[in-house]
């Protein structure tokens, strides 16, 4: 799925290792080829150890980004800020540039709330945020939820899981994290494991992985998924996988054999 692509070993969780491959990831999601961002859109974070993490900061370009477009944040008082009931935007602020490591480097992006809480799952060391053309569209659609719950082609299982957590539009910032932590450990109530992809209505979509190949390749897929469902829409509506198909693809040895090759 990845082609030659090689990323740095995100289980080192050193600092040298792990910025390079967060530029890499950066950029391949940011790649204009691939219409899954432009601009400013998107964010991208890996986690490092002893309770830190990297996030790109606000405003800066995917495809583009450099080492002065990511900050190094504590996880700690994010985490502690969205346990909270009710806290007003201007502390929300003020908590994202306390968590900054260097306190001259630039603003975390605000939805670095929740790459710190997805950073906080067993497993789970990179996450890439986009907003791909296709999926975005059927996320802007009353096909959103049989998007997220369906599928329509193995390969989609083996790089997304048997399906995807879908958000409902939340306002970006505290509220998205916390809903999508709650619909988070729905997914991991009913499967005993962090999901791979997270769809969020009218607004793009998230994958997170071990490995930056994990968070590409399950962003490509989720973007090639929706191009088929619209090529199959167009011809009379989408057939979907049965429930034992699924459950058949996503634990066949010889799928399991192609996930680890991959990095998956």
């Amino acid at each position: 799925m990845t082609g030659s692509r090689s990323f740095a070993d995100p289980l080192m969780n050193d600092l040298n290792a792990a910025l390079p491959a967060l530029l890499q990831l950066s950029h391949e999601l940011g790649n204009p080829l691939h219409g899954l961002a432009i601009l400013g859109e998107g964010n991208t974070s890996t986690r490092l150890a002893d309770g830190r993490f990297l996030v790109k900061a606000s405003g800066s370009n995917l495809g583009t980004l450099d080492a002065s477009g990511v900050v190094e944040c504590r996880s700690a008082p994010i985490l502690e800020l969205l346990a909270r009931d009710a806290v007003p935007d201007a502390e929300v602020d003020a908590c994202l540039l306390a968590a900054r490591v260097d306190s001259a480097a630039r603003k975390p992006s605000v939805e670095a709330l929740f790459h710190a809480w997805l950073l906080n799952l067993p497993g789970v060391n990179f996450v890439g945020h986009t907003h791909p053309l296709a999926a975005t569209g059927l996320l802007c659609s009353p096909q959103a939820r049989d998007f997220a719950e369906q599928r329509t082609f193995p390969d989609a299982i083996v790089c997304c899981d048997v399906e995807s957590v879908l958000v409902p539009y939340t306002d970006p910032g505290r509220r998205l994290a916390r809903t999508i932590a709650l619909r988070t450990e729905e997914f991991i109530a009913r499967h005993q494991r962090a999901p791979r992809v997270i769809l969020l209505g009218n607004h793009g979509v998230i994958t997170l992985g071990r490995t930056a190949e994990a968070v590409l390749a399950a962003m490509l897929m989720t973007e090639k998924s929706a191009k088929i469902w619209l090529a199959a829409a167009a011809a009379g509506g989408p057939v979907f996988l049965t429930p034992a198909d699924r459950a058949r693809i996503a634990h066949r040895p010889d799928e399991a054999l192609r996930q680890r090759v991959l990095k998956l």
